[in-house]
C-alpha cells in the first residue's frame, strides 16, 4: 500500500504546480492586455465617427453646404437661427464634442432607497404581460461655449441612448459666459454674466455668478451640463421638488437659454467680460 500512494502524491503535486504556473501566467499577462486595449478602444471610437462622416450623404440643404465645406463654423448656423436636422453636421463642425448620460432613473431598493441610474424605467400593463420602456437624458458639449441636452426613450437601453445623443446634438445651442460676480473683477469669462432663473413644474433653479475658484456649487446632474458648456464657477439656489431630475434638468436648460435672450448694453459687455461661443482656438 505505501508503494502505491507515492505516484498519486506526485501526480497531485505536479497538478498543483501546473495550476500555480497557469495562475502566474494569467496574472502576468493581464495588465499588459489592459494597457493595449485602452488606446485601441479610444482610437476605434474616433475611427467610427470619422467613418460615419465619410459615408454621410446629407439630405438637407444645410447638410450639403457643410459637406461641401461652404460652412466651416457652427456659429454661422446658430447665429442665423437655422435648425439642425442632421447630427452629422455637429460631428463635422465640432469634432471634439463629448457626450455623457445624466442620472435620471433609480434602481429598485427597499423603502425607495435604490441607487441612481442613467435609465428611467417605466412599465405598461397589458394582457400579454408587462412591456418595459427605458428613457434617458444625454448631454453633449465641447467645454467651450456649446452644449445640448436631449431626451430619448425606447423599449431597449441602447436605442434610447442613441436617440438621446442624437436629440442632444440637434438641440445644440451657444452659451453666453462672463464674469458677473461683484467679488471678482477679472476679465476671464469663468462664470455667467448675471443671475438667471429657470422653472419646470415645481422645480425651480437660479444660477448665480461666482468668483474664480468657487467651482460648480450646484446639483450633480446640472453640474455636468455646466461643465460641458465651459462654465467653471457657479452658485445656485433651488426650490420645489428637486428629486425629479427630468424637471430639474429642464429648468437648468431654461435658465441657460435666458442668458442669450437678455439684451445687454455695449458698456456692460466689456465690464462683465461677456463672451459667446468658443474662446479657445
Amino acid at each position: 500500500m505505501p508503494k502505491k500512494e507515492k505516484p498519486v502524491e506526485e501526480a497531485i503535486e505536479t497538478k498543483a504546480v501546473e495550476e500555480e504556473a497557469e495562475v502566474v501566467a494569467v496574472t502576468e499577462e493581464a495588465p499588459v492586455v489592459e494597457q493595449i486595449l485602452e488606446p485601441e478602444e479610444a482610437a476605434s471610437k474616433l475611427d467610427k465617427v470619422s467613418a460615419d462622416i465619410e459615408r454621410w450623404q446629407p439630405k438637407t440643404l444645410l447638410g450639403q453646404k457643410v459637406k461641401r465645406g461652404e460652412i466651416k463654423d457652427i456659429s454661422e448656423i446658430l447665429d442665423q437661427g437655422l435648425k439642425i436636422m442632421e447630427p452629422e453636421i455637429v460631428d463635422m463642425l465640432l469634432p471634439n464634442m463629448e457626450a455623457d448620460l445624466l442620472m435620471i432613473g433609480q434602481s429598485k431598493g427597499k423603502f425607495g432607497g435604490g441607487q441612481r441610474r442613467v435609465f428611467r424605467q417605466t412599465q405598461k400593463k397589458t394582457a400579454e404581460g408587462n412591456k418595459p420602456h427605458f428613457a434617458t437624458i444625454a448631454v453633449v458639449g465641447n467645454k467651450d461655449g456649446y452644449v445640448g441636452v436631449g431626451y430619448g426613450k425606447s423599449k431597449e437601453t441602447v436605442p434610447a441612448r442613441e436617440k438621446a445623443i442624437r436629440n442632444a446634438k440637434l438641440s445644440l445651442m451657444k452659451i453666453r459666459r462672463g464674469s458677473g460676480s461683484w467679488e471678482d473683477a477679472r476679465t476671464e469669462a469663468n462664470s455667467i454674466p448675471f443671475a438667471v432663473t429657470g422653472k419646470c413644474g415645481s422645480s425651480e433653479i437660479t444660477l448665480i455668478p461666482a468668483p474664480k475658484g468657487t467651482g460648480l456649487i450646484i446639483e450633480k446632474e446640472c453640474a455636468k451640463i455646466l461643465k460641458a458648456a465651459g462654465i467653471r464657477d457657479i452658485w445656485s439656489r433651488t426650490k420645489g421638488q428637486t428629486n425629479t431630475k427630468v424637471n430639474l434638468v429642464s429648468a437648468c436648460m431654461t435658465a441657460l437659454k435666458k442668458l442669450n435672450q437678455m439684451k445687454v448694453k455695449h458698456e456692460h459687455i466689456e465690464s462683465l467680460s461677456i463672451k459667446e461661443g468658443k474662446m479657445i482656438g
